[in-house]
């Protein structure tokens, strides 16, 4: 008798043990997994993306011609897609003077490329007025107020205007950590030229960004300030993420190197004191005095005086 009692509570034990799991694994398909490991693992919307591109320069569009190909797009360069619910807003920072013709292949190319991602995203076209010397780190710092103050963004992509992704599964997005998008350029031979390689097309959210300070504004001219952000962020506790290098693959327009962004040997002064200037150095000092915003239908400009570099 005593054995059929232990084997009726054995079978019991079983059933309410299958209830349980079986309860246990709903809850676990139910559960969202947060944004940002979602795009960590590669896992965006790339119902829409075709893969490889073709990517050439030989034809240059009109702005008014690429407004006519990208009617999806609001005033102000604004899309959000209207069949899903975007997991990110999105920022797009151009630094950027006297490169019309290259802003004209990059809004030919990533508009598309970006709509067929489902990205929530608005593009900001950074502009340095006057001949003074290049700061392309201080712009990037400028975008990223100036973008605030229109959205609540909390993502943000610092692209070069000369930069094109050969892949629309090459998602702009942002991650758990600081994310380069360019990190297999054709000017290099499709590789990283190093480790600390971080230039072209960075990705990071806004708590990332304000994390390592931003950007530098100390650098003039050409070189360095690429290193100096790899270096903000892993002295910050964070590492660089990257895609496959198949899908990170990305063309450069050539061209000469402009006029007032000639190599500036001072950086590299700069660069070897950035551990104790750092977290002096950035968003938290950024001066700059804003001449105008002007809004098209495919981008917002914003013209901004940032000063002369010290004599």
């Amino acid at each position: 008798m005593r054995w059929k009692l232990l084997l009726l509570m054995l079978l019991l034990s079983c059933v309410l043990l299958c209830l349980w799991l079986n309860n246990l694994s709903n809850s676990l398909s139910s559960w969202r997994i947060p944004q940002h490991w979602q795009w960590s693992q590669g896992k965006g919307t790339l119902a829409h993306t075709v893969g490889p591109l073709r990517i050439v320069f030989d034809k240059e569009q009109s702005l008014e011609e690429l407004a006519g190909l990208n009617p999806y797009v609001e005033f102000g360069g604004h899309y959000k897609p209207e069949n899903c619910i975007p997991l990110q807003r999105i920022a797009i920072i151009i630094p950027f003077r006297n490169r019309d013709h290259h802003l004209r292949h990059w809004l030919y190319y990533l508009h598309p490329i970006l709509r067929r991602q489902q990205g929530d995203y608005g593009i900001y076209v950074i502009e340095q007025a006057g001949e003074s010397t290049f700061n392309r780190a201080k712009l990037l710092n400028v975008g990223f107020a100036e973008a605030s103050k229109e959205n609540d963004y909390d993502c943000f992509i610092f692209s070069d205007v000369d930069i094109i992704p050969e892949n629309d599964k090459n998602l702009y997005r942002c991650s758990l950590n600081p994310r380069h998008l360019a990190c297999a350029m054709d000017k290099f031979g499709y590789k990283l030229p190093y480790t600390g390689y971080f230039g072209g097309v960075v990705a990071f959210t806004k708590e990332q960004y304000l994390k390592i300070n931003g950007f530098s504004n100390n650098y003039w001219g050409w070189g360095t300030e690429d290193d100096d952000t790899y270096k903000r962020v892993t002295m910050s506790g964070m590492s660089v993420e990257r895609p496959d290098r198949n899908i990170g693959r990305t063309k450069m327009i050539r061209h000469q190197r402009d006029k007032g962004n000639e190599v500036n040997e001072k950086n590299y002064a700069i660069y070897n004191r950035m551990k104790f200037t750092r977290k002096q150095d950035g968003y938290i000092s950024l001066k700059y005095s804003l001449i105008k915003i002007e809004k098209s239908q495919l981008y917002t400009k914003v013209t901004v005086d940032i000063g002369k570099p010290p004599s």
